[in-house]
């Protein structure tokens, strides 16, 4: 990582300070939000540090970012879904001083992969690259590249079995949404590459910058890195049963209301005995798992959108007291809801309206 300077700052004019150059990978077959998302949020990050004056950490700012998408030949390409896109540059064409390198995922990476023009060029500029980043099955091509031998690594959770099988010096976790592991980044997939990309934001200005950004993406939350790449609407399968599913959506609207097995029974007019049952065998869990993890859910966005006290939260979310929402904060989270709040809440500003949507 780089060592920020400590010694009183030099200014030099505005216009003398080049961009930080992010360069993100594509080739056919490419997932298309993979780019997308981290460019829109590189993107939102050069406006906001244009109009704001902001600096990065600890010495004089860039002069925002600049970002390119680079293929081997630069020509038109066909994304996975069929949208075609043309790079800015070839490989050979590239940004000399890489700052960033970002490379995306999708059904093409296999192919990528085995590019070994593609996988020299990556080598070579992660020597001397301050970053180098996948999203999603990306990892796949840092990983044929030797860059993450001895590693911690992830990538999105359908590959990662694939990854660990195929490259066992890596270290494959598949539930965190990013990881970091030295100057390697990686991440799981689709929207978690804009996860990623507000992290290195994060990392070069400031938390505040970075969801700041978020918000004018609109973006649900800004996920940290650690978190499962499930939530517990998308982790759950669906119930073939429509009572089931009614249930379900009964208590992503109602995650304060009574929801015992006996009430959820109720709900689907079956027996507590039956409901249970069927509700584990159709949906993976049961109901007093899907219940925590609902709840866990709307406490999390409470404590990152709100400045409600944690006693109000806990009620409001249905855990009842403080002390139990803490208990259950810390045996799935490993951090309480006070200071999961001092690390991810959201403060008031005023800028984002004016700078970021024009």
């Amino acid at each position: 990582m780089e060592q920020y300077a400590t010694s009183p700052i030099t200014r030099t004019p505005r216009s003398t300070r080049a961009p930080r150059q992010i360069a993100i990978l594509v080739y056919p077959g490419v997932q298309s939000l993979d780019f997308a998302g981290p460019l829109e949020v590189f993107a939102g990050a050069a406006q906001l540090m244009q109009a704001t004056g902001r600096r990065a950490r600890g010495y004089e700012s860039y002069r925002g970012y600049e970002v390119s998408l680079l293929s081997v030949d630069g020509r038109p390409l066909q994304t996975s879904s069929g949208l075609t896109v043309t790079p800015h540059a070839s490989l050979a064409s590239a940004p000399a001083a890489i700052d960033t390198l970002i490379v995306a995922g999708g059904h093409g990476c296999m192919e990528a992969a085995a590019d070994p023009v593609l996988l020299e060029w990556i080598s070579q500029v992660s020597l001397t690259a301050r970053r180098t980043t996948s999203v999603c099955t990306g990892a796949f091509l840092l990983a044929a590249a030797g860059l993450l031998d001895g590693r911690r690594a992830t990538t999105h959770w359908a590959s990662a079995a694939e990854l660990a099988a195929r490259y066992p010096a890596i270290d494959v976790d598949p539930e965190p949404i990013f990881l970091k592991d030295g100057p390697i980044w990686t991440s799981a997939g689709v929207t978690a590459g804009m996860d990623l990309a507000l992290a290195l934001v994060e990392e070069d200005l400031d938390r505040d910058a970075a969801l700041q950004i978020a918000r004018h993406l609109v973006l649900f939350l800004r996920r940290p890195g650690n978190q499962s790449q499930f939530s517990a609407t998308l982790s759950i399968q669906e119930p073939a049963r429509g009572s089931l599913r009614e249930v379900q959506r009964f208590v992503l609207e109602h995650p304060a209301a009574d929801l015992s097995v006996e009430a959820l029974a109720d709900h689907a007019h079956m027996s507590p005995r039956h409901f249970a049952r069927v509700f584990r065998a159709e949906s993976g869990v049961t109901p007093a798992r899907y219940v925590e993890q609902v709840r866990l859910e709307a406490a999390r966005r409470h404590l990152e959108d709100t400045a409600e006290p944690i006693a109000a939260v806990a009620e409001a979310c249905g855990f009842g007291t403080p002390e139990t929402m803490r208990r259950v904060f810390l045996r799935v989270l490993d951090v309480g809801p006070a200071e999961y709040r001092r690390r991810f809440h959201t403060r008031p500003t005023t800028v984002i309206g004016s700078t970021l949507a024009a």
